[in-house]
């Protein structure tokens, strides 16, 4: 099984505001695209995904991402506070649209560390459970949503989108060593840590070239 994933990204200047105070005034902007620009890379990179769908109404995201290869979505009319969750349902729509078998698979946008194989693993798991999900690094969130051909996807992401997951029948992925599909970035700390895993070129040649956390830049894993 192939899939569509889907990644929802807002403004980037409204993107990561949990890194104010953590990072100099003026780089969240430039840091929350390199996350997606290492997420998406990764996901097309990945044995298991036939293309890659992003939801977002900012032109530079847009521009970028679409570069990579991936098709951009524009965000759809609403009251701000739908948010997230309608960005996904609005982009697994469109998945489905023109392929209504499709699996369907909802991804964060802040995940720099992303490896194709460990996301190659999450989702042939995910193939056996029908709709399925991995927690993140800190036991509390959503990475991943997964819903195959016969699933609705149904997101609800945000805050303790664990328990509301797993409350919805979506099974929860329990899987060694893919910590890199569980580490988001909303803090300075979530940084950190997914710098000690490896983060994808683009944030990493950021970073390189600002260097706000100098003693804990490696290479690039990609």
């Amino acid at each position: 099984m192939t899939w569509t994933v889907v990644v929802p990204l807002k403004p980037l200047s409204r993107a990561k505001s949990r890194l104010d105070g953590g990072v100099p005034e003026g780089w969240r902007p430039d840091l929350a695209l390199a996350f997606a620009q290492d997420t998406v890379a990764a996901a097309l990179a990945c044995h298991a995904v036939a293309g890659v769908v992003v939801v977002t109404d900012d032109p530079r995201a847009g521009r970028e991402l679409s570069a990579l290869g991936a098709r951009v979505l524009p965000d759809v009319p609403r009251p701000p506070a739908d948010g997230l969750n309608a960005a996904l349902a609005h982009g697994a729509r469109a998945v489905r649209a023109g392929r209504p078998d499709a699996a369907v698979a909802a991804l964060g946008a802040d995940l720099p560390a992303l490896r194709p194989a460990e996301l190659g693993r999450v989702l042939g798991a995910a193939a056996e459970a029908g709709r399925a999900f991995l927690a993140d690094a800190a036991g509390i969130g959503t990475t991943l949503l997964a819903a195959g051909p016969a699933a609705e996807l149904a997101p609800a992401f945000g805050g303790a989108s664990r328990a509301r997951h797993r409350a919805s029948g979506a099974r929860e992925l329990e899987l060694p060593g893919v910590e890199c599909v569980r580490q988001d970035v909303d803090t300075v700390q979530d940084l950190r840590a997914a710098l000690r895993l490896g983060v994808g070129p683009h944030t990493s040649a950021l970073l390189a070239a600002r260097c706000p956390l100098p003693a804990e830049v490696p290479g690039p894993v990609r």
